[in-house]
């Protein structure tokens, strides 16, 4: 178990009009200039866009794995340790974090997990 930083970016950059900026210590992955998703190498983690309710689920089930990142707007970010997660689910909360910031045109034919797992 476990999903090399390299292989995260992969997924990530298959996703419609993702948008990577790199700063000094991270990379924030955008649609459309909104971001979903982050990634921290020093620390091998990732923070994804998630509903609240998702939020509180995987923590509460997997504190070893996800961690409260913070909450805006309605949603709660999680922080995603990758030596803990398999690309299957990993790949399923990134699309995830994907659909609930990408605009309405773009959601017509989405991609699909497993579309991600094979990019």
């Amino acid at each position: 178990m476990g999903v090399q930083i390299e292989r995260f970016a992969r997924l990530v950059k298959a996703l419609p009009e993702c948008e990577p900026r790199t700063s000094e210590q991270y990379t924030t992955f955008r649609v459309r200039g909104k971001p979903f998703g982050y990634l921290w190498p020093r620390t091998a983690t990732v923070g994804l866009k998630q509903t609240l309710l998702e939020q509180a689920a995987l923590v509460a089930e997997r504190p070893e794995v996800f961690e409260v990142q913070f909450t805006a707007g309605g949603f709660g970010w999680v922080v995603v340790h990758l030596d803990g997660i398999d690309l299957d689910e990993l790949s399923e909360l990134t699309l995830e974090a994907w659909y609930l910031t990408a605009p309405d045109e773009l959601l017509v034919a989405p991609p699909t997990p497993a579309s991600l797992v094979e990019a």
